[in-house]
């Protein structure tokens, strides 16, 4: 096994090939380190989520498009996945203490901006600039961690970090909501901003920068270029995906200039002195595993998630946070079994805990597909309980079996990796299993509207009202009568639950493929490169 040593940049004697400093006081100490990194990263995963709960307010008051809502949403992701592993790069040459005080204020900043924006333009650029900062704080906090953590107790640590990011994914809705329902849209943006200076102050007083010896010196500019050119295609064809069509040729032309771009990226990384993402770190079939693994388990998660919000809001009628308090069951259990996933993981190691929370997962998304317009509340959180208890081992499980396989020089690189792995996978189960939606509802609502003795539609009414449907909404025109009216509501919630229902097998079928990727991890083999000292 390889050892990197490590040099402290703030501690005496700069630039001594020496261990850790050991820490005085508070600054440097792991524990405290791991607050004041959580502290940044839970802004980061509570806007993936929170957002979505004033989508509807905000297309009210700025008078936005359906198209501009989703941008919202979109624009943040797409600028975090393409951003992710330069990011972690830049961390690895500068300093991942510098550059997570950087993204902490950049994204606090950013947030508050959009709190004062008066138009939806302004908020889908400053979205974008929440991500690129967002994907600065992210793969550093990892880096961080595995710089101030021995190797025996680095597995609970990123189990509270991904309890962290579970609980504050899970959680959005539910501040969100209170938040709109209460306050105000701007509300959730401007929360950032205390947030955001607590984690800058606790970083510039806790946060000690280790590096390694032999981190990288110069940069792949044209790496960067290429990997961030296919990511942004491949990206930007699962966001496009369900307006243009599967089969339409704009879809295919982005993914096949993002597998163009990503070949000529591995040929180019074969012959630079410094590569961005070296290679070799894909020998490690642990690595690519856990990589895969994280793009399944999103595809799964974040996919099936998607429909059971407007399943909660559109069909059940629930208030934004009646809505939030649903989902509390997920996010109680991820809360309390990511971290007792990080030390059933060190004893153990990861292959056991990965395999069993897919095994979970993929048994919660079938039992979601069993919901039906009259599920009580006591079944749906078995199964968003049962849910949260295999996404924390998977969450904590496959970031350690990546970054713990990955070299300290480029744990930042990895931590890109890990993020990225997420972000694609969340993009691209929005993309599939809403396309699994709209074919379901398309093949389905005009016998089922016929069946109901509801007048035929025209052409341009049956898409208007199949788009409708594939969020659980009631295509009800203003004036129509009260039966009438029930009827259409009838129609659309069964059809948007027979759609959800097969979207929720699909996620559970990539669940059961991901319990065999699991198989193919193991415990980090460069876990002890980064063993902090002092203060365990």
């Amino acid at each position: 096994m390889t050892s990197q040593t490590t040099i402290d940049k703030t501690g005496p004697g700069d630039g001594a090939p020496s261990g850790p400093a050991p820490a005085k006081g508070l600054r440097g100490h792991p524990w405290v380190t791991l607050v004041t990194v959580a502290v940044g990263v839970m802004m980061v995963a509570l806007d993936g989520t929170i957002v979505a709960i004033a989508n509807p307010a905000i297309q009210d008051d700025l008078d936005a498009s359906l198209a501009d809502v989703q941008w919202i949403t979109n624009a943040y992701f797409l600028a975090l996945a393409v951003a992710l592993i330069t990011a972690g790069k830049l961390g690895d040459r500068f300093g991942h203490r510098q550059t997570f005080l950087i993204g902490v204020a950049g994204f606090a900043a950013s947030s508050g901006a959009i709190g004062i924006s008066s138009s939806i333009g302004a908020v889908i650029v400053l979205r974008v600039f929440q991500g690129l900062f967002g994907a600065l704080l992210m793969p550093a906090a990892l880096g961080l961690l595995r710089a101030t953590f021995p190797a025996e107790k680095l597995n609970m640590a990123i189990g509270i970090w991904g309890m962290v990011i579970g609980a504050s994914t899970a959680g959005g809705p539910i501040l969100g909501g209170v938040l709109v329902e209460h306050v105000n849209w701007q509300s959730v943006f401007f929360i950032n901003v205390p947030v955001g200076i607590l984690a800058v102050v606790l970083g510039v007083m806790i946060l000690l920068d280790h590096r390694a010896e032999n981190a990288p010196r110069s940069f792949d500019v044209l790496g960067i270029v290429l990997l961030s050119a296919s990511m942004f295609c491949l990206v930007w064809a699962l966001i496009k995906a369900p307006a243009w069509g599967w089969g339409d040729g704009k879809t295919w032309l982005f993914i096949g200039a993002s597998l163009v771009g990503f070949v000529l990226f591995s040929v180019w990384e074969t012959k630079v002195k410094e590569p961005l993402i070296p290679l070799a770190m894909f020998r490690s079939v642990a690595l690519s595993a856990g990589v895969v693994l994280m793009v399944l388990m999103a595809i799964a998660f974040l996919g099936g998630l998607f429909f059971v919000t407007f399943y909660l809001q559109n069909v059940h009628g629930m208030s934004p946070v009646d809505a939030g308090l649903h989902l509390l069951p997920l996010t109680a259990m991820m809360i309390v079994a990511s971290p007792l996933a990080g030390a059933m993981i060190t004893k153990v190691g990861p292959r056991i805990p990965l395999a069993g929370g897919m095994v979970c997962t993929a048994l919660a998304m079938y039992g979601i597909s069993t919901l039906e317009t009259d599920t009580g509340s006591a079944v749906m959180s078995i199964w968003f309980a049962l849910l949260g208890l295999g996404l924390a081992p998977v969450m904590v499980g496959a970031t350690e079996v990546i970054v713990g396989n990955a070299p300290m020089e480029l744990s930042g690189v990895a931590g890109g990796l890990q993020q990225a792995a997420m972000q694609i996978g969340g993009s691209l189960g929005t993309a599939v299993l809403g396309a699994v939606m709209a074919s379901k509802v398309d093949s389905d609502l005009a016998g089922n509207w016929a069946d109901a003795g509801l007048p035929q539609l025209t052409p341009e009414q049956a898409h208007q009202a199949s788009e409708a449907v594939q969020v659980g909404v009631a295509p009800v025109a203003p004036g129509t009568p009260e039966q009438v009216a029930a009827k259409i509501a009838d129609v659309a919630h069964n059809t948007f639950i027979d759609g959800m229902s097969l979207a929720s097998l699909v996620a559970a079928g990539v669940a059961v493929v991901a319990v065999g990727v699991a198989f193919l991890t193991k415990r980090g083999v460069n876990a002890e490169a980064g063993a902090g000292v002092g203060h365990i």
